[in-house]
Formats: structure tokens, C-alpha cells, sequence
């Protein structure tokens, strides 16, 4: 009998923290969304991404301390996860089957339309390097600096001086 407690317990554990999950990502799903379209440049691509990243925070989720906003972790293991994916394109990423999970989460389509003023932007921003690039985003977000050097992982005053080099970077871009 106790084995079967232990495993009745084990699986209402199981499910409480999937259910959690999938309330915090749903909430919480365009940061991934923005992540995938600074990073990507089709569709197919950010379709790709979103699920990668998706897998990640699942398989990270139970070690998620709650030291930070759940929006601040998922900025994190989105970036980290673009970045690490893009940044050497030649090499296989093992990916995880969701099938199982996957028709749990509601996944709204990406609309755009909003977006489509901010071409050039994103066009700039796409000739940043990786790491510019996430302090931008974070920036466009109205995340403060602490927040950013936190996320980033790096203090506040080289995120400040970051962002002002990245800043002038995409001025010079935007207008050569």
C-alpha cells in the first residue's frame, strides 16, 4: 500500500506543477513569441524556435526558484535558448517529443499585423550581435537595467554601457 501512495502522491505533484506551468507560460507566452521574432526570420522558423524554447522551460520549470518574476526566468531561458540555438547553426540540437503535453497548451496565433511599422526596426536589430541584441529587446520591453543585467546575467553598469553602445550601433544602421 505504500507504494501505491507514493506513486498516487508522485503523480498529483506531477500534475499540480504541470498545472501551474501551463497557467504562468499561457500568461506569459509573447515573451516568447518577441524572443522568436528577433531571432528568426520566417514563420517556419519561429515556429521551431517556439517550441524549443517551450521544451526548455518545461524541463527547467521544477528547478524555477521563484528568486525572480517568472517573466524575468522565462526572458532568460528564452534568450539563452535562441541564442545558444542560433549562434552555431550547424550544430544538432537534441530535441524533446512533446506530444504529450502539447495539446494542453493554448497556443494563440502570432498576429503581426500590429507589428508591421516596426520592420525596419527589426531588420536593424537583426545585424546586432546576439548579446545586443537581447539587451535591445529587453530595452523595447521597459525592463529596467537591474532587471536586464539580472536577466543577462552581467552588472547594471555594463548593462547601461552595453545599451548605449548597442543604442549607437542601431542609430547608424537605421540612418547610415
Amino acid at each position: 500500500m505504500p507504494y501505491l501512495y507514493q506513486e498516487l502522491t508522485n503523480y498529483s505533484v506531477q500534475k499540480d506543477l504541470e498545472s501551474k506551468f501551463l497557467l504562468d507560460f499561457e500568461q506569459n507566452q509573447n515573451i516568447v513569441h518577441k524572443v522568436c521574432r528577433i531571432y528568426t526570420n520566417n514563420q517556419e522558423a519561429h515556429n521551431d524556435l517556439f517550441q524549443e524554447v517551450v521544451i526548455q522551460l518545461w524541463k527547467n520549470y521544477s528547478k524555477f526558484r521563484g528568486d525572480s518574476k517568472f517573466s524575468t526566468w522565462m526572458y532568460r531561458v528564452a534568450l539563452n535558448t535562441a541564442i545558444s540555438l542560433y549562434r552555431k547553426s550547424t550544430r544538432t540540437v537534441k530535441t524533446q517529443d512533446i506530444d504529450g503535453f502539447t495539446y494542453k497548451i493554448k497556443s494563440d496565433d502570432y498576429d503581426n499585423t500590429e507589428e508591421e511599422q516596426l520592420k525596419a526596426l527589426y531588420k536593424a536589430i537583426h545585424r546586432l550581435t546576439d548579446i545586443d541584441k537581447a539587451l535591445i529587446f529587453l530595452y523595447l520591453e521597459d525592463k529596467p537595467y537591474k532587471e536586464i543585467s539580472e536577466t543577462l546575467g552581467i552588472t547594471e553598469v555594463n548593462a547601461r554601457v552595453k545599451m548605449n553602445r548597442a543604442k549607437d550601433k542601431l542609430k547608424k544602421i537605421l540612418n547610415p
